[in-house]
């Protein structure tokens, strides 16, 4: 009989009226899988991103797309971070094959504080209207793109839309990555507003260092046959 453990299914960078959000595949329980069992495990689920805890002490993890493993990335952390919170697991630091990762809770928002430089480098375009991102049908072959304009340069308020095609994911919902990259760009506080509807919070952490911050809920747990 095959073996089977926990997964407990997220939903990340929630919007204004509790849209949009990213589905995030999270186990917290069964550390030692194999890289190779891992990317299959992602595979199958098909998430953007699925997490695997190796050790719940120090915040240790991996993260998977369904094509790759990515040292770095925004709402895997902050969706991790809100679920070890809830259990009475809590971490002020996660530790992601890019290094260690700040994380902590303001209300109703968690946090992660990063270098952007360890997260994934997209192909990012600034396009000249929120109707342009609006408007694209689809990624490019081959390419991670980023697309971004500005809704309200005043307030800081972006439009963006992910392609991670090199990923295996087709468009992300939201990408917390990218964002890190956007706000070290930037330089300054931003609201993005992607995909169908969620929303990520930015600001400039000390250092060079990015925050990521949104809203995250449960959508449920289930026992997963391990392959």
């Amino acid at each position: 009989m095959s073996e089977t453990t926990t997964l407990h299914i997220a939903t990340v960078f929630l919007g204004d009226g509790d849209t949009g959000g990213n589905e995030l595949g999270v186990f917290l329980d069964r550390p030692g899988l194999p890289a190779e069992t891992r990317q299959a495990i992602a595979a199958d689920l098909g998430y953007a991103e699925t997490v695997f805890l190796e050790d719940p002490a120090t915040g240790r993890l991996h993260i998977h797309t369904p094509a790759v493993e990515l040292p770095l990335a925004g709402h895997p952390l902050v969706g991790t971070s809100w679920l070890l919170r809830r259990d009475g697991r809590g971490l002020d630091t996660l530790n992601p094959p890019a290094g260690p990762v700040a994380t902590w809770a303001e209300g109703d928002l968690t946090w992660i504080r990063a270098d952007p430089d360890g997260a994934p480098v997209f192909d990012t375009r600034q396009l000249d209207s929120a109707a342009d991102v609006d408007a694209l049908e689809g990624g490019e072959p081959g390419t991670d793109l980023h697309v971004w304009a500005w809704e309200d340069e005043t307030a800081g308020r972006v439009r963006v839309r992910v392609f991670p095609g090199r990923m295996g994911i087709v468009e992300d919902e939201a990408t917390g990555a990218a964002a890190l990259r956007l706000g070290q760009r930037l330089q300054r506080p931003l609201i993005i507003r992607q995909g169908v509807g969620s929303r990520i919070d930015v600001r400039p952490g000390p250092d060079g260092t990015v925050e990521v911050g949104g809203r995250v809920a449960l959508l449920g747990q289930r026992e997963y046959k391990l392959p």
